[in-house]
């Protein structure tokens, strides 16, 4: 996973394979960033290929976090069928999911 920052935010570069081989690891990660005091994370889904159950939860339990200090956790850059999961699993309705990190970047920054 590749984390790197912009400003106040936090890209993260999801796993190519985003299942319970690597959903403990990518939340071991993000757990990391928020324990620090990072409030805005975006996780961009360019290189995921595959997302199961597991990387659902680990998202969840991730927003569930940051929801906690006011932070917030966008998704980006998904390829139709990964996003077809957040859509048939409902999670289009509970993350903010944008086409690229610009426009994802640009409405963090709105006041």
């Amino acid at each position: 996973m590749e984390i790197r920052t912009e400003d106040d935010v936090t890209i993260a570069v999801m796993v190519p394979r985003f299942d319970a081989y690597t959903a403990n690891d990518v939340d071991m990660v993000l757990r990391e960033l928020i324990a620090k005091g990072t409030k805005k994370i975006v996780c961009d889904f360019s290189q995921t290929e595959y997302v199961a159950s597991a990387g659902l939860r680990v998202l969840l339990s991730s927003a569930k976090n940051l929801q906690k200090t006011d932070g917030q956790i966008l998704l980006v850059s998904m390829k139709p069928y990964v996003y077809e999961v957040f859509e048939i699993s409902g999670f289009t309705q509970i993350f903010k999911i944008f086409p690229s990190q610009k426009e994802a970047l640009q409405s963090l920054n709105q006041p």
